[in-house]
């Protein structure tokens, strides 16, 4: 695949078949030997990643992003699993030939993150993961609570859940939600397909198998990992963080105050500043 220089509102979506079907990629940044793939959250699809996130990212790494199977315009049928999920990232990755990668798992994309080291830790040398929680996390199960009753009020007062969901209600809570709404409109032509009620329904029963699943006892991998939270998470309380963070031996925990759900988006310098020092350390 031919490698785009950006930036994240112009680089080409292209379709990679993998594990029996096609699934949508986009692939640009820096030339970088190991990349870094970006697994998003629940109810995301290409056009959901921050551009101001993205873009500084992108300046000293190569990046893969990933439309799961059935989600935007990768096809086939969404699964309810995260291990489906990741099997399908690995196959994604096998078909384009990388054999170490670095792994960038947000919200639900860390919990694919962590099924993938499941099934595959060879392939991972570093990893973060922001706003995520291991199996059994505290709190997990009631996502699909607050996920519907913030829609729901969005929708009564004319707003994008997103606002309610990712970001604190502080005024500079709400001046950084509306920087990030703005952000996600700089895309204007070739955009992902749109995310579909069904992708929501079987990602929140992925979320509810892995929120019922039997809690970690043992260190989970050996990888090196960068732990992002926010420190007012409605959606994955932070005590999910230190609870990873317990079951890392080689781990590093950041917490950001007067932070929400969203808080790579809340403060995209200060956090991606954090995450590009510790992938090059």
């Amino acid at each position: 695949m031919r490698l785009s220089k950006g930036p994240w509102r112009d680089v080409p979506t292209r379709t990679m078949a993998a594990a029996g079907t096609q699934f949508a990629v986009r692939e640009y940044g820096a030339h970088s030997e190991v990349p870094l793939v970006l697994l998003t959250h629940l109810g995301a699809n290409l056009d959901s990643w921050d551009p101001a996130v993205v873009d500084a990212l992108a300046l000293d790494r190569r990046l893969i992003a990933i439309d799961y199977r059935g989600v935007g315009a990768s096809a086939g049928v969404v699964a309810d699993t995260f291990d489906a999920m990741a099997a399908d990232v690995i196959a994604v990755l096998g078909a384009l030939e990388y054999e170490r990668i670095d792994l960038f798992g947000l919200s639900m994309g860390g919990m694919v993150a962590q099924a993938l080291l499941g099934q595959a830790p060879e392939l991972v040398e570093r990893v973060v993961l922001a706003g995520t929680g291991p199996q059994h996390g505290p709190g997990l199960k009631a996502m699909t609570g607050v996920a519907i009753r913030s829609t729901v009020r969005a929708a009564l007062t004319r707003r994008d859940p997103k606002q309610l969901l990712f970001f604190t209600r502080s005024a500079a809570g709400r001046a950084a939600a509306s920087a990030y709404l703005r952000r996600l409109t700089e895309r204007n032509r070739n955009r992902d397909s749109s995310v579909t009620p069904a992708v929501f329904r079987a990602q929140l029963r992925a979320v509810n198998r892995w929120g019922d699943a039997a809690a970690p006892s043992a260190p989970l991998w050996s990888s090196p990992t960068l732990l992002i939270h926010g420190e007012e998470d409605r959606m994955v309380p932070v005590v999910n963080a230190h609870a990873l963070h317990a079951l890392l031996p080689d781990s590093s925990l950041a917490t950001f105050p007067d932070s929400g759900h969203g808080v790579v988006f809340q403060h995209p310098t200060a956090v991606t500043d954090t995450i590009r020092q510790f992938l090059t350390r």
